[in-house]
C-alpha cells in the first residue's frame, strides 16, 4: 500500500490529508474536513492538473503585455509544453477579458483566453 501526504488547496482550511492508494487506486482519504478535499485528493494522486496564468506581449496596446490564463486546468505534465506557446504569443491590440488569444494551446483542447482589457494605443 502506498501512501501520500498533501495539503489541500480545494478551500481555505489547507487540510492536511492522507491518501493510501493501492496499484493505483484510491482505496481511503483521511483528514479532509470537507468533501472538497476528498475530491481535491483523489484526482491529485490520479489525474493532477493545474490552471496557468502568464502574460503575453501586446502591439500597438496602451499596455506593453497581456495577462492570460488556461479557460480550464489541463494535465500537470503540460504545463512546459502550455508556457511554450505562451511565451511565444505575441497579440495585436485591442483585446478585452476572455478573447481567446491561443485555441488548443499545446494540444490540449484548452483555450489561452485574455485575463484584462487592453486598449489600442
Amino acid at each position: 500500500m502506498e501512501t501520500r501526504e498533501l495539503t489541500c488547496i480545494g478551500c481555505p482550511m489547507g487540510c492536511q490529508i492522507t491518501v493510501e492508494l493501492e496499484k493505483g487506486e484510491v482505496k481511503s482519504v483521511t483528514g479532509n474536513t470537507c468533501p472538497q478535499g476528498d475530491s481535491y485528493a483523489r484526482k491529485e494522486v490520479t489525474n493532477p492538473t493545474r490552471i496557468v496564468t502568464s502574460t503575453v506581449i501586446v502591439r500597438d496596446g496602451d499596455k506593453p503585455r497581456l495577462s492570460v490564463k488556461t479557460k480550464s486546468d489541463i494535465p500537470k505534465n503540460k504545463i512546459f509544453d502550455v508556457m511554450k506557446d505562451i511565451d511565444a504569443a505575441i497579440v495585436e491590440a485591442p483585446k478585452n477579458i476572455g478573447d481567446v488569444i491561443i485555441d488548443n494551446v499545446a494540444g490540449t483542447g484548452v483555450a489561452v483566453i485574455a485575463t484584462r482589457n487592453v486598449a489600442k494605443a
